[in-house]
Protein backbone atom coordinates (compact mmCIF):
# COMPACT_ATOMS: atom_id res chain seq x y z
CA UNK A 1 0.00 0.00 0.00
CA UNK A 2 1.41 3.34 -1.19
CA UNK A 3 1.89 5.86 1.70
CA UNK A 4 0.30 9.37 1.42
CA UNK A 5 1.84 12.26 -0.17
CA UNK A 6 2.61 14.51 1.81
CA UNK A 7 1.83 18.37 0.51
CA UNK A 8 4.70 20.35 -1.35
CA UNK A 9 6.80 22.71 1.10
CA UNK A 10 6.16 26.02 0.39
CA UNK A 11 8.60 28.55 -0.51
CA UNK A 12 8.72 31.01 2.10
CA UNK A 13 10.93 33.56 2.36
CA UNK A 14 12.17 35.26 5.54
CA UNK A 15 13.13 35.33 9.74
CA UNK A 16 11.82 34.16 12.48
CA UNK A 17 12.77 35.15 15.87
CA UNK A 18 12.76 31.85 18.41
CA UNK A 19 12.98 31.42 21.74
CA UNK A 20 14.74 28.12 21.97
CA UNK A 21 14.18 25.80 24.88
CA UNK A 22 16.41 23.84 26.80
CA UNK A 23 17.14 20.56 25.30
CA UNK A 24 16.98 20.83 21.76
CA UNK A 25 19.82 20.98 19.80
CA UNK A 26 19.60 23.90 17.40
CA UNK A 27 19.23 21.97 14.47
CA UNK A 28 16.34 20.45 16.26
CA UNK A 29 14.58 23.68 17.05
CA UNK A 30 15.02 24.76 13.65
CA UNK A 31 13.90 21.10 11.78
CA UNK A 32 10.58 21.88 14.26
CA UNK A 33 10.07 25.00 13.39
CA UNK A 34 10.52 24.51 9.85
CA UNK A 35 7.55 21.62 10.12
CA UNK A 36 5.40 23.68 11.60
CA UNK A 37 5.36 26.27 8.65
CA UNK A 38 5.46 23.93 6.11
CA UNK A 39 8.89 25.66 4.73
CA UNK A 40 11.26 24.24 2.06
CA UNK A 41 14.05 25.73 2.92
CA UNK A 42 15.62 26.84 6.17
CA UNK A 43 18.95 27.67 7.91
CA UNK A 44 20.04 29.24 11.72
CA UNK A 45 22.04 31.43 12.46
CA UNK A 46 24.73 29.60 14.94
CA UNK A 47 24.58 26.89 17.55
CA UNK A 48 22.86 27.32 20.74
CA UNK A 49 23.95 24.88 23.25
CA UNK A 50 21.01 22.25 24.02
CA UNK A 51 21.12 23.35 27.88
CA UNK A 52 20.74 27.15 26.45
CA UNK A 53 17.89 28.77 25.81
CA UNK A 54 17.15 32.14 23.99
CA UNK A 55 17.49 33.80 20.94
CA UNK A 56 17.66 31.82 17.86
CA UNK A 57 16.85 33.70 14.63
CA UNK A 58 16.07 30.83 11.69
CA UNK A 59 16.37 31.99 8.04
CA UNK A 60 13.94 30.28 5.39
CA UNK A 61 13.89 30.47 1.57
CA UNK A 62 15.86 32.92 -0.14
CA UNK A 63 16.90 34.52 3.68
CA UNK A 64 19.20 31.64 4.13
CA UNK A 65 21.54 33.28 2.09
CA UNK A 66 21.99 36.03 5.05
CA UNK A 67 22.73 33.50 7.72
CA UNK A 68 26.49 34.09 7.51
CA UNK A 69 26.03 37.76 8.23
CA UNK A 70 23.87 37.13 11.16
CA UNK A 71 26.30 34.53 12.53
CA UNK A 72 28.99 37.08 12.47
CA UNK A 73 27.06 39.64 14.29
CA UNK A 74 27.91 40.50 18.11
CA UNK A 75 25.54 38.43 20.70
CA UNK A 76 24.66 38.75 24.51
CA UNK A 77 24.07 36.44 27.27
CA UNK A 78 22.72 35.98 30.78
CA UNK A 79 24.45 32.80 32.46
CA UNK A 80 24.49 31.29 35.69
CA UNK A 81 28.27 29.90 36.56
CA UNK A 82 28.31 27.17 39.42
CA UNK A 83 31.62 27.05 41.14
CA UNK A 84 33.80 25.09 42.82
CA UNK A 85 33.40 21.79 40.31
CA UNK A 86 34.98 21.30 36.45
CA UNK A 87 32.93 19.49 34.38
CA UNK A 88 34.22 17.49 31.48
CA UNK A 89 32.08 19.93 29.00
CA UNK A 90 32.15 22.64 30.31
CA UNK A 91 28.49 22.76 31.31
CA UNK A 92 26.36 21.01 33.97
CA UNK A 93 25.65 18.05 31.37
CA UNK A 94 29.36 17.44 31.69
CA UNK A 95 30.87 14.59 34.31
CA UNK A 96 32.50 16.50 37.04
CA UNK A 97 36.19 15.86 36.75
CA UNK A 98 37.39 18.22 39.36
CA UNK A 99 35.98 19.66 42.68
CA UNK A 100 37.62 22.81 44.60
CA UNK A 101 36.51 24.46 47.81
CA UNK A 102 35.18 27.82 47.24
CA UNK A 103 36.47 30.92 49.41
CA UNK A 104 35.64 33.89 46.56
CA UNK A 105 33.83 37.42 47.56
CA UNK A 106 32.28 39.38 45.13
CA UNK A 107 35.24 41.42 45.51
CA UNK A 108 37.25 38.80 44.33
CA UNK A 109 34.52 38.01 41.64
CA UNK A 110 34.45 41.49 40.48
CA UNK A 111 38.44 41.87 40.24
CA UNK A 112 38.77 39.00 38.22
CA UNK A 113 36.34 39.71 35.53
CA UNK A 114 38.29 42.57 34.94
CA UNK A 115 40.64 40.24 32.33
CA UNK A 116 37.90 39.25 30.33
CA UNK A 117 36.60 42.81 28.76
CA UNK A 118 37.81 44.09 25.89
CA UNK A 119 39.90 42.95 23.28
CA UNK A 120 41.06 39.15 24.46
CA UNK A 121 42.19 35.99 23.60
CA UNK A 122 40.26 32.75 24.30
CA UNK A 123 40.85 29.15 24.51
CA UNK A 124 37.91 27.33 22.39
CA UNK A 125 36.21 24.77 24.41
CA UNK A 126 37.23 21.16 23.39
CA UNK A 127 33.65 20.25 23.29
CA UNK A 128 32.29 22.68 20.28
CA UNK A 129 31.72 22.53 16.56
CA UNK A 130 35.06 23.85 15.60
CA UNK A 131 36.94 21.24 13.11
CA UNK A 132 40.12 19.71 13.24
CA UNK A 133 41.08 18.10 9.56
CA UNK A 134 37.73 18.09 9.28
CA UNK A 135 36.60 16.25 12.52
CA UNK A 136 34.59 18.30 15.01
CA UNK A 137 36.11 18.70 18.13
CA UNK A 138 33.38 17.67 20.23
CA UNK A 139 33.21 14.38 18.49
CA UNK A 140 37.22 14.31 19.42
CA UNK A 141 36.09 14.79 22.46
CA UNK A 142 34.01 11.97 23.10
CA UNK A 143 36.65 9.48 22.01
CA UNK A 144 38.73 11.31 25.03
CA UNK A 145 41.33 12.87 22.32
CA UNK A 146 42.31 16.10 23.58
CA UNK A 147 43.52 18.62 21.03
CA UNK A 148 45.87 22.11 20.83
CA UNK A 149 43.66 24.51 20.39
CA UNK A 150 44.82 28.04 19.28
CA UNK A 151 43.77 30.81 21.02
CA UNK A 152 41.50 33.35 19.40
CA UNK A 153 40.80 36.97 19.56
CA UNK A 154 37.00 38.18 20.49
CA UNK A 155 35.92 41.07 21.40
CA UNK A 156 33.76 41.26 25.28
CA UNK A 157 32.20 44.65 24.60
CA UNK A 158 30.06 44.38 28.16
CA UNK A 159 30.66 42.15 31.30
CA UNK A 160 28.74 42.51 34.19
CA UNK A 161 28.48 41.00 37.60
CA UNK A 162 24.44 40.82 38.49
CA UNK A 163 24.67 38.28 41.56
CA UNK A 164 26.97 36.15 43.71
CA UNK A 165 25.11 33.99 45.85
CA UNK A 166 27.91 32.37 48.05
CA UNK A 167 25.85 29.98 49.89
CA UNK A 168 25.17 28.47 46.16
CA UNK A 169 29.41 29.56 45.11
CA UNK A 170 27.00 30.70 41.69
CA UNK A 171 27.61 33.61 39.91
CA UNK A 172 25.27 35.43 37.17
CA UNK A 173 26.90 37.44 34.95
CA UNK A 174 25.59 39.22 31.48
CA UNK A 175 28.00 39.43 28.71
CA UNK A 176 27.97 41.40 25.59
CA UNK A 177 30.51 39.42 23.00
CA UNK A 178 31.58 39.25 19.54
CA UNK A 179 30.94 36.28 17.26
CA UNK A 180 33.50 33.28 18.18
CA UNK A 181 32.84 33.79 22.28
CA UNK A 182 32.33 31.02 24.44
CA UNK A 183 30.40 31.28 27.38
CA UNK A 184 31.74 27.79 28.86
CA UNK A 185 35.31 28.96 28.02
CA UNK A 186 34.55 32.10 30.07
CA UNK A 187 32.85 30.14 32.80
CA UNK A 188 36.10 27.91 32.87
CA UNK A 189 38.44 30.69 32.47
CA UNK A 190 36.76 32.69 35.40
CA UNK A 191 36.84 29.40 37.73
CA UNK A 192 40.80 29.07 36.98
CA UNK A 193 41.31 32.45 37.52
CA UNK A 194 39.25 33.02 41.18
CA UNK A 195 41.19 29.37 42.30
CA UNK A 196 37.98 27.15 42.35
CA UNK A 197 36.81 25.88 39.05
CA UNK A 198 33.55 26.63 37.20
CA UNK A 199 31.33 25.57 34.95
CA UNK A 200 27.85 27.02 32.79
CA UNK A 201 24.81 25.94 34.78
CA UNK A 202 22.53 28.25 33.15
CA UNK A 203 22.59 30.02 29.65
CA UNK A 204 20.17 32.75 28.31
CA UNK A 205 21.25 34.49 24.78
CA UNK A 206 18.73 37.60 24.76
CA UNK A 207 20.09 39.53 22.05
CA UNK A 208 21.56 39.23 18.35
CA UNK A 209 22.43 41.30 15.70
CA UNK A 210 19.96 43.90 16.96
CA UNK A 211 17.05 41.60 17.55
CA UNK A 212 15.90 40.67 21.44
CA UNK A 213 13.67 38.55 22.86
CA UNK A 214 10.84 41.02 22.94
CA UNK A 215 10.32 39.95 19.41
CA UNK A 216 11.00 36.08 19.68
CA UNK A 217 8.30 33.37 19.76
CA UNK A 218 8.06 29.93 21.23
CA UNK A 219 7.01 26.28 19.83
CA UNK A 220 3.92 26.50 21.94
CA UNK A 221 3.29 29.76 20.40
CA UNK A 222 3.93 28.71 16.97
CA UNK A 223 2.10 25.48 17.62
CA UNK A 224 -1.27 27.21 19.08
CA UNK A 225 -1.28 28.36 15.30
CA UNK A 226 -4.33 26.75 13.66
CA UNK A 227 -2.37 26.04 10.63
CA UNK A 228 1.13 27.12 8.54
CA UNK A 229 0.07 29.65 6.54
CA UNK A 230 -1.28 31.23 9.98
CA UNK A 231 2.46 30.85 11.16
CA UNK A 232 4.34 31.62 8.46
CA UNK A 233 2.47 35.52 9.45
CA UNK A 234 5.24 35.75 11.90
CA UNK A 235 7.94 35.69 9.10
CA UNK A 236 10.25 38.96 9.40
CA UNK A 237 12.07 40.45 5.77
CA UNK A 238 14.66 38.85 5.07
CA UNK A 239 16.92 41.93 5.24
CA UNK A 240 15.83 42.64 9.13
CA UNK A 241 18.75 42.56 11.48
CA UNK A 242 21.19 43.75 8.77
CA UNK A 243 21.47 47.30 10.32
CA UNK A 244 25.04 47.06 10.43
CA UNK A 245 25.64 46.66 7.15
CA UNK A 246 25.23 49.83 5.17
CA UNK A 247 22.35 50.32 2.67
CA UNK A 248 22.95 51.36 -1.56
CA UNK A 249 19.88 52.55 -3.11
CA UNK A 250 20.45 51.36 -6.98
CA UNK A 251 18.81 53.10 -9.59
CA UNK A 252 16.70 51.04 -12.17
CA UNK A 253 19.67 50.51 -14.97
CA UNK A 254 22.52 49.81 -12.06
CA UNK A 255 20.37 47.49 -10.57
CA UNK A 256 19.15 45.80 -13.62
CA UNK A 257 23.18 45.20 -14.48
CA UNK A 258 23.69 43.55 -10.84
CA UNK A 259 20.98 41.40 -11.00
CA UNK A 260 23.08 40.22 -14.13
CA UNK A 261 26.14 39.47 -12.00
CA UNK A 262 28.37 42.61 -13.49
CA UNK A 263 29.68 45.58 -11.09
CA UNK A 264 28.20 48.84 -11.05
CA UNK A 265 29.39 52.44 -10.49
CA UNK A 266 27.16 53.07 -7.02
CA UNK A 267 29.60 52.27 -4.16
CA UNK A 268 29.24 55.63 -1.49
CA UNK A 269 32.35 57.39 -0.50
CA UNK A 270 33.41 56.48 2.56
CA UNK A 271 33.75 52.31 2.03
CA UNK A 272 36.65 50.64 1.57
CA UNK A 273 37.63 47.31 -0.35
CA UNK A 274 35.69 43.95 0.46
CA UNK A 275 33.25 46.23 2.52
CA UNK A 276 29.55 44.53 2.11
CA UNK A 277 26.50 46.81 1.60
CA UNK A 278 22.97 45.84 0.97
CA UNK A 279 20.98 46.40 -2.10
CA UNK A 280 18.02 47.57 -3.10
CA UNK A 281 16.39 49.00 -5.98
CA UNK A 282 12.98 50.96 -7.35
CA UNK A 283 9.82 48.45 -6.57
CA UNK A 284 11.70 45.33 -6.48
CA UNK A 285 13.35 46.34 -2.99
CA UNK A 286 16.08 44.23 -0.67
CA UNK A 287 17.96 42.52 -3.89
CA UNK A 288 21.09 40.64 -1.72
CA UNK A 289 24.42 41.59 -0.58
CA UNK A 290 27.37 43.68 -2.93
CA UNK A 291 30.66 44.27 -2.34
CA UNK A 292 32.98 47.21 -2.75
CA UNK A 293 35.96 46.37 -5.48
CA UNK A 294 39.50 47.87 -5.01
CA UNK A 295 38.40 50.43 -7.99
CA UNK A 296 35.52 51.29 -6.03
CA UNK A 297 32.33 49.57 -7.54
CA UNK A 298 29.99 47.57 -6.13
CA UNK A 299 29.97 44.20 -7.34
CA UNK A 300 27.16 41.19 -6.34
CA UNK A 301 27.81 38.90 -3.66
CA UNK A 302 24.73 37.02 -2.54
CA UNK A 303 21.19 38.11 -4.66
CA UNK A 304 17.79 36.92 -3.69
CA UNK A 305 16.35 35.02 -6.43
CA UNK A 306 13.11 37.80 -7.55
CA UNK A 307 9.90 35.76 -7.09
Amino acid sequence: MNKPRRPPRDPVDGLLLLDKPAGFTSNGALQKVKWLLNAKKAGHTGSLDPIATGLLPLCFGEATKLSSYLLESDKTYDTTIALGEVTETGDREGEVVETRPVNVTSADIEKALEAFRGDILQVPPMYSALKRDGQPLYKLARQGIVVEREPREITVHSLELTHFDSEAATVDVSVRCSSGFYVRSLAYDLGEALGCGGHVKVLRRTAVAGFDLSGALTIEQLEADESPRERQQHLMAPDQGLDHIPPINLSVDAAFYICRGQPVNAGPAGLSTDDVVRLYAPEAGFLGIGTILDDGRVAPKRLFALR
